[in-house]
């Protein structure tokens, strides 16, 4: 059963779902992205439908942090428009994801098709610490 309210104001009946009020707050569940190891890179999809790639931001934010944020503007409308139900998100969504050691965060390829967003950052091999023995001194 769903848990749908509504809300009564004046002559306006709003209808809230409150997960879809809470999905449409929080960057996570508003911004699906998958990220998707190969033997040669990470690739992270994200789900952006109806934005275009000049509201989109990506970067490379602390030296090993892939940052994507962006906003969807609230839709224009005529004042005498009265919405109904709303589920897609609008506003400001930002995602951060904490890269390993292994990504090269000097060659980061970024794209964008029908809404989707495909960030590719190559991998590089990581040096092991090389293990050093210390003498220990007679007192």
């Amino acid at each position: 059963m769903s848990s749908i309210l509504k809300v009564f104001g004046g002559d306006d009946e709003t209808i809230l779902d409150p997960f879809l009020s809470l999905m449409n707050k929080c960057p996570v569940l508003n911004t699906p992205t998958d990220w998707k190891e190969t033997p040669e890179a990470h690739v992270f999809t994200a789900d952006l439908p109806g934005l275009k790639k000049e509201e989109v931001k990506v970067e490379i934010d602390e030296g090993n942090v892939l940052k994507v944020s962006g906003e969807r503007a609230p839709e224009k409308g005529d004042k005498n428009d009265r919405w109904r139900h709303v589920e897609r998100f609008r506003g400001k969504f930002l995602r951060r994801f904490k890269l390993p050691d292994n990504a090269k965060t000097d060659e980061v390829k970024a794209s964008m098709e029908n809404g989707v967003l495909k960030v590719i950052i190559r991998k590089q091999e990581v040096k092991k610490p090389e293990k050093k023995v210390i003498q220990i001194e007679d007192k």
